[in-house]
């Protein structure tokens, strides 16, 4: 029983340490996080549109709000007409809720 309680505790704060160095940071599988607290703003060049998915994968700067290096991730979008106001190639401001893309304007 001994035994069982210890591999048990030994799991639980291996799992720990992972979440607790993960935190902040985007998991690249499309949940959202929500931020702190409301939209954060984001700069970056769009890489590629899925406009089937309601997808766009951005190459952004570092988001401090986030606590998110430079990198290159896709986001879901809040509404399908956000991205009519994107194209391949385009540097743009974008707003996030979580993970997701509320906002959009010109650099």
């Amino acid at each position: 029983m001994k035994t069982i309680i210890l591999a048990l505790a030994a799991a639980l704060t291996v799992t720990s340490t992972a979440a607790a160095q993960h935190a902040g940071h985007a998991d690249h599988s499309g949940q959202a996080a929500a931020p702190a607290a409301g939209t954060v703003e984001g700069v970056g060049v769009v890489k590629k549109i899925d406009a089937k998915t309601g997808s766009v994968t951005i190459a952004h700067d570092p988001i401090k709000a986030l606590n998110w290096p430079a990198m290159v991730m896709p986001f879901k979008v809040a509404d399908k007409a956000l991205i009519g106001q994107m194209k391949v190639g385009a540097k743009i401001r974008f707003q996030l809720n979580g993970q997701v893309i509320v906002g959009v304007r010109p650099f």
